[in-house]
């Protein structure tokens, strides 16, 4: 597959020079700017206003520069201030967020792994028509609120970290729900939530083979959520409204988790089939992203979103996790996009994971 000539203008940026890794001052930014320093790659960090203070309290993840903006929307202005500084944008959820996919894809710098994935993720309709068609195994859908038969979330298109998702037990429940964008509603699975974080390299020649790249577990997770959590929600929900207390599922943390080792064939075939069925939807994905889903008392796997990106659950493990650590001794997520694109540089394939 030959590379856009957009990808080959941008690229031409990067000619003779070391990649700077640059990102919004957000969400996990920390283990991205660390991961790039110690790896010995330059760093950017996107400031919207005056930069954060306590970036000067971790001085080992404080960007060695810093570009600031009034506003996330003014970021297209300086695209080629970004470009002269030779960076390359490392997605991640508040980034796509703030900005918008759109707006985001549009973006005139390198940007690590396929842009083309933000238009697959950002519409829940087109993300479960990928996961689908890749054999993943999902709660149910339901087009209209008049099928519904039992439990169902509904949830917002878009990385929100929870905001605004509703929690209903019925048909009758679910009328109560006000809609303020475009949303799904999904059979809510009864289980144990795990958020598995992976990484997909199209340039390693070893490892779990999937295309022609590998593909990692990196770490896992799960979530805490800010006034409601895990079986009783389905209870709980009503006692809080009837306490005048709208339950939310805001994500205010994140905890580690460890999947039985039983488990772990399960779960690297879930990874490898969304992977091959990114190649053909759309040339496949690169670096990080994570598959979220909850395991069943009958250990199935049901995945109910895709984060295509790093996500703020990995930066439990900026040392390292127990399953990275068997990759190499101390690898985060933020390190091994670093290692990505210092190995990419260096083979001449900046192509084959930037666009």
């Amino acid at each position: 597959m030959g590379v856009p000539l957009a990808s080959q203008r941008r690229l031409a940026s990067l000619d003779g020079r070391r990649p700077t890794v640059a990102t919004l001052c957000s969400h996990s930014s920390l283990q991205i700017f660390h991961g790039a320093r110690v790896e010995g790659l330059p760093t950017l960090g996107i400031s919207v206003g005056p930069p954060q203070k306590f970036y000067d309290a971790f001085p080992l993840a404080r960007p060695d520069r810093f570009l600031s903006v009034a506003r996330v929307s003014e970021l297209p202005g300086v695209a080629g201030r970004l470009r002269e500084e030779g960076a390359v944008l490392i997605p991640h959820g508040s980034f796509v967020e703030y900005l918008g996919p759109e707006a985001f894809g549009a973006l005139d710098v390198p940007v690590f792994g396929n842009r083309a994935v933000l238009a697959w993720e950002s519409d829940r309709r087109k993300e479960r028509e990928w996961l689908e068609s890749a054999g993943v195994s999902m709660p149910k859908r339901f087009e209209d609120a008049s099928e519904v038969d039992g439990p169902v979330i509904v949830k917002y298109y878009g990385a929100k970290g929870g905001k605004g998702f509703y929690l209903a037990k019925n048909r009758e429940a679910l009328s109560e729900f006000r809609p303020t964008g475009p949303y799904v509603i999904q059979e809510y699975v009864l289980g144990t939530r795990y958020y598995m974080h992976f990484f997909y390299s199209p340039l390693s020649d070893r490892g779990y083979r999937v295309g022609h790249g590998s593909l990692e577990l990196l770490g896992m997770d799960r979530r805490d959520e800010a006034n409601i959590d895990e079986l009783y929600k389905l209870g709980a929900q009503e006692e809080l409204l009837r306490a005048g207390i709208r339950p939310t599922f805001v994500v205010t943390g994140n905890v580690p988790v460890i999947l039985r080792e039983s488990l772990l064939p399960k779960a690297f075939e879930v990874g490898a089939r969304i992977i091959e069925r990114s190649i053909e939807l759309f040339g496949g994905m690169v670096g990080p992203f994570c598959v979220e889903g909850i395991m069943t008392e009958e250990l199935e796997f049901k995945v109910f979103e895709i984060s295509t990106r790093i996500v703020a659950g990995t930066n439990l493990f900026i040392s390292g996790s127990p399953y990275s650590d068997l990759v190499a001794p101390g690898l985060s997520t933020g390190r091994r996009i670093a290692q990505e694109i210092e190995k990419a540089r260096a083979e001449g394939r900046l192509a084959e994971i930037l666009s």
